[in-house]
């Protein structure tokens, strides 16, 4: 089952909600109205036109203000409850399998059922030739797994753990790099994805995030929930 998350918009992220300085506001516009009078000749008194010109753009100055200020407080309501929504529903994720985008993953001890990794990737269009790298914290390749004649789409495969040369390599943090080719040598465009179990939900001030084979995943990079 897909996810589909609503995306909020922060107060920070309120494009022209704040009030500069160089800004002439409200108040200061009513003191420079109220100056210009007591400054004015009363043999030649200002036009009342040109006068009620100028309470007009006092008048057009308050309104858009205050409309600014409902606008940030309607902003600021919406993003507090969607937030509020999201960490409701990620808890019931505790438990479940998922698909994330990503490459990072952690390999657990032998025996505690984290040495065999699913991992995927999608290819624009089909492939001649795939490389998988499996690379430890260091950078350095493990593994190297090669196919041939891949489908355009969603491709998946395990890693049991074992470098190549058949041998349980270290637990802890491995990367995954995939590179296709099509029949004349070419790059295919692909994105790369894993799967885990939720294993808990952590609400950091960088957002949700699930931790899954002991990573943390945000929210917004689950790309499916699947049956668990």
């Amino acid at each position: 089952m897909p996810i589909y998350q609503s995306t909020a918009v922060g107060p920070s992220q309120i494009g022209g909600a704040s009030t500069s300085k160089s800004i002439l506001g409200k108040d200061a516009f009513l003191k420079l109205l109220v100056q210009q009078l007591k400054a004015q000749d009363p043999l030649n008194p200002k036009q009342g036109a040109e006068f009620a010109s100028q309470l007009a753009q006092f008048s057009s100055v308050e309104q858009l203000n205050n409309i600014s200020s409902s606008l940030e407080a309607s902003i600021n309501a919406n993003y507090v409850l969607t937030q509020a929504i999201n960490n409701g529903l990620s808890a019931g994720f505790v438990g479940k399998e998922v698909r994330a985008t990503g490459d990072a993953f952690r390999l657990g001890e032998a025996g505690d059922g984290l040495r065999q990794v699913k991992l995927g990737y999608t290819l624009g269009s089909a492939a001649n030739t795939v490389e998988v790298k499996i690379k430890n914290e260091r950078g350095e390749v493990v593994r190297t797994l090669r196919t041939t004649g891949t489908s355009k789409g969603d491709n998946t495969f395990t890693w049991d753990g074992k470098n190549d040369s058949g041998a349980d390599v270290p637990a802890g943090k491995y990367t995954f790099a995939v590179d296709a080719k099509d029949p004349n040598r070419n790059s295919i465009a692909l994105s790369q994805y894993m799967f885990g179990r939720v294993a808990a939900v952590r609400f950091t001030s960088d957002g949700t995030k699930f931790v899954i084979n002991g990573e943390e995943i945000l929210l917004g990079n689950i790309l499916e929930i699947l049956e668990g």
